[in-house]
Parts: C-alpha cells; sequence; structure tokens
C-alpha cells in the first residue's frame, strides 16, 4: 500500500499530482494507495476520494485523515474506500479518556463495510495508557481488522525486535502491517513477519516523504517483493 501524500501548493497542483502518482503507483503494481493529508487537508483528501470514486474506481484504495478519525470513517463511507487508517487504536490515551474511544470505536465500525488499519505504538502518537504491550495490542485487536507497526518516525526503518514482538503478541492469524521505513533492501526480512507493507518515502525520487513519486524506485520494491511472492 502506497501513501499519496497529496504535495501541492493549490487544490489543482495536489489534484493533478495525486492523479499522477496514482497512475505511477498501480501501473507499476502497487496494490493499493491510501489518500492521507499529510500536506493536504481533509477537504482536499475528500477531493481525491471523489476522483477515484468516479474515474478509478477498479483499484484499492484506502483513507487516513490524520487527527479526524471521525471524518476518515465518513469519508470512507461516503466514496467506498476499501480500507481506514488510524494512526492509533490503542496506547494513547490515558486509561480514564480510553473508555470513550473504545465506544466511539465500536459505533463507527458498526456503521462502515470498511476494514480498519490501526496502529499501536505508533510513530509521533504517544504512549499514556500505562499498560503493557501486550495489552495494548490486545485491545488494539478488538478495534482493528489489522495492526500497523512503526519505528519512531516517517521513513526511519521499523526495528525487526519490535515487528517479532508484535507478532508474538497477536499470532499469526491476525493480520500485521509494517508501516515505515521498508526499502528494497529490507523488504524480505520485514514481510517475512508481517503481512503487508505500508510505503510512502522509499517510492520518491529522494528518498523523503516530501518528494516526488519515482517510477525506477517502486518498479525496484515491487520487485523484490516480487521475489518474496
Amino acid at each position: 500500500m502506497a501513501m499519496i501524500h497529496l504535495k501541492g501548493e493549490s487544490t489543482e497542483e495536489k489534484m493533478e499530482i495525486a492523479k499522477h502518482e496514482i497512475d505511477q503507483l498501480i501501473d507499476n503494481g502497487i496494490d493499493a494507495v491510501i489518500i492521507e493529508n499529510y500536506f493536504g487537508s481533509p477537504k482536499h483528501v475528500e477531493e481525491v476520494l471523489k476522483y477515484i470514486h468516479t474515474k478509478r474506481k477498479e483499484i484499492i484504495y484506502g483513507v487516513n485523515v490524520l487527527d479526524h478519525d471521525e471524518m476518515a470513517f465518513e469519508l470512507a463511507n461516503k466514496y467506498d474506500a476499501k480500507f481506514i487508517q488510524l494512526d492509533s487504536v490503542a496506547g494513547h490515551l490515558p486509561v480514564e479518556e480510553d473508555t470513550a474511544f473504545h465506544e466511539f470505536m465500536i459505533k463507527m465500525r458498526e456503521k462502515t463495510g470498511a476494514f480498519v488499519l490501526g496502529g499501536v505504538r505508533f510513530k509521533y502518537q504517544p504512549y499514556l495508557s500505562g499498560r503493557s504491550l501486550e495489552e495494548d495490542l490486545k485491545i488494539g485487536m478488538e478495534r482493528c481488522d489489522g495492526i500497523v507497526v512503526t519505528g519512531d518516525g516517517t521513513g526511519m526503518e521499523t526495528d525487526m525486535d519490535k515487528i517479532k514482538a508484535f507478532r508474538n503478541i497477536v499470532g499469526d492469524d491476525f493480520p500485521l502491517i509494517v508501516g515505515a521505513g521498508l526499502t528494497s533492501e529490507n523488504v524480505d526480512n520485514q514481510l517475512s513477519i508481517g503481512d503487508a507493507a505500508i510505503v510512502g518515502s522509499y517510492l520518491k525520487d529522494t528518498y523523503k516523504d516530501d518528494g516526488n513519486v519515482c517510477v525506477k524506485h517502486v518498479q525496484e520494491f515491487m520487485r523484490a517483493v516480487g521475489k518474496i511472492r
């Protein structure tokens, strides 16, 4: 799954870049795209989803609206997104605030047909629950359909020991997605444990999130994935 970060100075430029990146990624083997307001706004996310829903509905697409979980559900429902990525589904809230979040997740999941991919101890998210990793992961598994594991930041390799620890807790039958720092060099090791990957920075010409999608990098990465498959 590849990130569409919504780079661009204006709405028009963001749309043109997003359309071009979707073509580059899908045409070169990426399985799905995630539309995220990393450099844009929720409104920009909706515009791209509207475009995909009307013009490219044959592709698999998901949505991540940073800091607006409820809107992510609403947009996924409105534009038939296959999945929703939430940066954190457990561990990021104090225990006294977590009950309301749990009720929110139950309510929103009842209203959607989209799968939910949820982070635990996710990059940039606080750890405030005071619970053990095992407790947070078990709770997270109740709130989503796949757990996303990352390292400390965007583009930073996810530590193999962390991936192994997550796998040992969630078991072999629950989807585990490596969500940051994958490259054509480490994807073999990372996906020997993880079931799927979310990739952003590596597919850019600069190997950084603010770069432009580079077809060569996409092809290199998908060749490495092809060898695993």
